[in-house]
């Protein structure tokens, strides 16, 4: 399975591409981050966004997107930020067909480090060491990045399974 993994924000938006499968050594094939200027319009931002996205998309022709799950923030500004960017990668997903995935960052980390409390320092070792990195994804977008993806490959793949067995036994 290819993830495309989105950790949403306006300034830094993290990116990853990932593919394997649970049981299987994981591939990196992009750990990135796109960043757009804080002082210009939102609609330029969203569209930098969106075109970075798309052409993550076509590149690396991800089987399913999965982006952190924005939830309730005490910032509103940065709350709705980081919604209008997440929708840029679901707007990309429905109009190529891709199926989404929505982890929210307990999730996230719980599949990552087996802690749902962990801290962003702990989830950033874990998926250097996952992916046998030389050095660790920075910023800290772009780690959180790569672990939105590996909580898809691994919880996506088992949840697919799981359905494909209901599917064959309800025939």
């Amino acid at each position: 399975m290819r993830v495309l993994g989105v950790d949403p924000g306006l300034t830094r938006c993290g990116v990853a591409v990932i593919e394997g499968a649970p049981g299987t050594p994981l591939i990196a094939h992009h750990i990135g981050v796109i960043r757009t200027g804080a002082d210009e319009e939102i609609s330029s931002r969203l569209a930098q966004i969106e075109a970075a996205l798309e052409m993550l998309v076509t590149e690396f022709e991800p089987d399913v997107i999965a982006i952190e799950r924005v939830f309730s923030q005490q910032n509103v500004r940065s709350a709705m930020g980081t919604a209008q960017a997440a929708a840029m990668a679901l707007v990309i997903a429905g109009r190529r067909d891709l199926p989404i995935a929505m982890h929210t960052p307990t999730e996230v980390k719980a599949a990552v480090t087996g802690s749902g409390r962990a801290d962003k320092a702990q989830v950033t070792a874990m998926v250097t060491r996952l992916l046998r990195l030389a050095e660790a994804p920075k910023p800290a977008d772009a780690a959180d990045a790569v672990a939105i993806a590996i909580c898809q490959v691994w919880r996506g793949s088992a949840q697919r399974r799981i359905a494909e067995a209901i599917a064959a036994v309800a025939r």
